[in-house]
């Protein structure tokens, strides 16, 4: 909550980290590997965790098998397609000649067209075969879990041998994610202030910050944004403060007093240290 001072508007609140992650997998399985811990430090892309591969493994070589299968059928519906038009050909020359009739030579041609469908059935196997083999290849991967962003390891929620579902509450024995992770570049600072002294707040108005944990330390920030509505119950307005620098000491859930200087910064808020795609 805010309050008048001869200094400047003074506001309490808490560093938050506006991009936070529960990274979890898109499937079901049991954690074999966890290659993160609090405080690990990730980029992008790196390995987190990895599940239980050996039924998925198994459903790419069967899909891999069916297609090898319906390749074969193929084939031979080819060489069965390729001798029937000969015989076709050669019915309809003894036709012309007299040797035949042309009750064989319809016979024959049925037989053809029977083959001609036959391909064309095996050929569409062929296609459904294959995006199985990419569905299954698609879904193995998704039992490597990734960080999908960079950032740090808050918490691991999960051990190896336990079962991870996208589908689970995240208690009892089946965990919903494996760690959750903020993304350190999006650290900032959320205070109310009452709507009452709202108005000597503005987009860009510097900021003076102190850490609870560090009283004798002040952090340059500013104002960023603020929240879309007022909390009726509290007469207050969300106020979104910038970090102008990054520093190890400042990390989500530290109380802080902000002090709201009366000038302002720019006519626009400064470029922010931190990344805002977690709005």
């Amino acid at each position: 909550m805010a309050a008048a001072a001869d200094a400047g508007l003074v506001a309490s609140g808490y560093v938050v980290a506006r991009r936070k992650s529960a990274v979890a997998a898109e499937v079901t399985g049991k954690v074999t590997e966890l290659l993160v811990d609090e405080g690990s430090v990730v980029r992008e892309g790196d390995v987190i965790a990895r599940l239980d591969t050996t039924l998925a493994e198994k459903d790419v070589s069967l899909a891999r098998s069916r297609e090898s299968a319906a390749v074969a059928n193929s084939d031979s519906i080819a060489a069965d397609l390729a001798d029937a038009e000969r015989v076709l050909d050669r019915t309809s020359q003894l036709l012309q000649k007299g040797f035949s009739t042309a009750a064989d030579l319809s016979k024959v041609e049925a037989h053809r067209n029977v083959l001609r469908a036959q391909l064309h059935q095996a050929n569409e196997q062929i296609l459904t075969s294959r995006l199985d083999v990419q569905r299954t290849t698609q879904l193995l991967e998704k039992y490597t879990i990734h960080a999908p962003f960079d950032g740090v390891v808050t918490e691991r929620n999960a051990e190896v041998g336990e079962l991870i579902s996208p589908t689970s509450p995240g208690s009892g024995l089946v965990r919903n994610a494996v760690c959750t992770m903020i993304d350190t570049d999006s650290l900032e600072i959320d205070v109310d202030v009452n709507e009452a002294y709202i108005g000597r707040v503005r987009p860009g108005s510097r900021v003076s910050a102190i850490l609870q944990s560090y009283p004798d330390w002040s952090i340059p920030a500013s104002v960023f944004a603020f929240s879309p509505m007022a909390n009726r119950d509290k007469a207050t307005v969300g106020v979104r403060i910038a970090l102008t620098g990054k520093d190890q000491r400042v990390v989500p859930g530290l109380d802080v007093k902000v002090t709201f200087q009366d000038d302002v910064a720019a006519e626009e808020p400064p470029p922010r240290n931190v990344n805002a795609a977690g709005n």
